[in-house]
C-alpha cells in the first residue's frame, strides 16, 4: 500500500495538537500518548484555526489562490489525519487528543453495537448518549482543568450537538456564524493569558463536496479562507500564536470512478449492514461471512480499493490502540478507496451520489494536513 499514508499518531497528527499546545502554554497534560511531540514555540496564548477540508497537498497545488497560507506551509512540515480521514473522526481526535480506536468515533457512520442501526456522527441520534459513546475527558477539558482559558468558536447550530459534546466538552463554547464575528471573538478570547482558542470553518469542505476541488467555486472559497487566516493573524496580539490545521483533504471522484454497490448484488452477499462513507466503507458481516465478503470485494474491486479485515486494519495501526467497547463499531471488513475511486450506495446513501469531492481514505491528498504556526 505504498500509495497510502499511514496515520502518525503520537508523532505528528491531529491527536498531538492540543497536548503540544498545552505544553507550549506551560500546562503539560497527562495524556496516554504523551505530552505532545510537536515542537511549538512557547506563548501565552494560542489560536488554533481548523479549516475543514484543507489538505496539505491541495494547498501546495493551489498555492496561487492562498498566498498567506502557502507561505506558512513552505516552512512547516505537514502532519496526518487519523483513519478514516473524515470530519467527525478528525474533530474528535483533535479535541480529545486520542486516536479513533480510543475515542470511538470511527467514521461518518458506524454501527451502534448490538443493533442493525448506524450512528451518523454529524447528525447524531438522540437515543445515543455522547458521554457514553465517548467517555474519556477530552484534552480540551484537561487543559481547562489545568487552569487555561479554553474557548471554542464555532457556528451557533453546533452548540450542544452530540459531536460537540463528545469531542469538545470542557471548553467554553461561543457561537459565531460569520467570518468577521469569528475573528473578533477569537481575538477577544486570545487576550487571556494561558489560553487556547479553537476556531472552526466548514465552508471549504462544503464547497468541495458540492462543486469539487477542481472548481472555480472551491478556489474562490480557498482565497476567502486565506484572507480570513491573514486577517486573524493581523488582528491577534504579537505575543499570541496562530496554528492553522485541517481535519483532512479531499479528492474529486468522477462518475466513471464510482462503483454502486446496488448495481452489483454479489457485494451485498454476507453484508448485514453497510456503513462508513464512499471513500472508506465499514462492512458489517453476517456470522461466518467475513472471509467470503473480503474475498468477493477484493476480487470485484481489484486495484480500485484496498480491502482488509478488521483485525488486519488494527494490526496496521490504522485506528491506534482499539478499546474493547470500540471493536464492534468497526466493520468486520474495511474498504479503503485508491486513486479517485468511490464505493457508493444509491439506496442506502443517495446523497453520496450527488457529491463531487470526497474523503475518508488514506491517499496523500486526504491524509496529509497542514500544521502551520505563525
Amino acid at each position: 500500500m505504498s500509495d497510502f499514508v499511514e496515520p502518525a499518531y503520537a508523532q505528528r497528527s491531529l491527536t498531538d495538537v492540543v497536548p503540544s499546545v498545552a505544553r507550549a502554554l506551560g500546562c503539560p497534560l497527562d495524556m496516554p500518548l504523551g505530552a505532545g511531540p510537536l515542537e511549538l514555540p512557547e506563548a501565552p496564548a494560542y489560536v488554533v484555526f481548523l479549516v475543514d477540508g484543507l489538505g496539505a497537498r491541495l494547498l501546495e497545488r493551489y498555492a496561487h489562490a492562498a498566498p498567506f497560507l502557502s507561505s506558512l506551509l513552505a516552512t512547516n512540515a505537514p502532519g496526518t489525519a487519523g483513519v478514516p480521514s473524515t470530519t467527525a473522526t478528525s474533530l474528535t481526535s483533535f479535541g480529545t487528543g486520542l486516536p479513533p480506536g480510543a475515542h470511538g468515533l470511527v467514521g461518518f457512520t458506524s454501527r451502534v453495537p448490538g443493533t442493525d442501526r448506524l450512528l451518523n456522527a454529524l447528525a447524531w441520534s438522540k437515543d445515543v448518549d455522547p458521554l457514553e459513546w465517548q467517555p474519556h475527558r477530552p484534552a480540551l477539558q484537561l487543559l481547562a482543568e489545568a487552569g487555561a482559558t479554553v474557548t471554542v468558536v464555532n457556528k451557533r447550530e453546533f452548540a450542544g450537538t452530540g459531536l460537540t459534546v463528545a469531542s469538545q466538552r470542557g471548553a467554553t463554547y461561543v457561537g459565531a456564524d460569520k467570518a468577521g464575528e469569528r475573528i473578533a471573538t477569537a481575538v477577544q478570547a486570545a487576550a487571556e493569558r494561558t489560553s487556547l482558542t479553537y476556531l472552526y470553518d466548514a465552508d471549504l469542505d462544503w464547497t468541495g463536496h458540492r462543486h469539487g476541488i477542481a472548481s472555480a467555486h472551491w478556489l474562490q472559497q480557498l482565497a476567502m479562507i486565506d484572507a480570513e487566516a491573514e486577517q486573524l493573524r493581523e488582528a491577534l496580539p504579537s505575543s499570541a500564536r496562530l496554528l492553522v490545521v485541517a481535519d483532512h483533504g479531499m479528492v474529486d471522484s468522477p462518475a466513471e470512478s464510482r462503483i454502486d454497490v446496488d448495481e452489483h448484488p454479489e457485494l451485498r452477499q454476507g453484508v448485514a449492514l453497510l456503513g462508513g462513507e464512499a471513500r472508506f466503507r465499514h462492512l458489517y458481516c453476517a456470522g461466518g461471512a467475513v472471509a467470503d465478503v473480503a474475498a468477493t470485494w477484493t476480487e470485484l474491486l481489484g486495484n480500485r480499493a484496498h480491502v482488509l479485515t478488521r483485525d488486519e486494519a488494527i494490526a496496521r495501526g490504522w485506528f491506534g490502540t482499539v478499546e474493547p467497547s470500540v471493536l464492534p463499531r468497526l466493520g468486520d471488513v474495511l474498504v479503503a478507496s485508491r486513486g479517485d475511486n468511490a464505493i457508493v450506495s444509491s439506496l442506502d446513501f443517495p446523497y453520496e451520489v450527488t457529491l463531487v469531492g470526497m474523503h475518508g481514505s488514506l491517499t496523500p491528498d486526504e491524509m496529509l494536513i497542514p500544521l502551520m504556526v505563525s
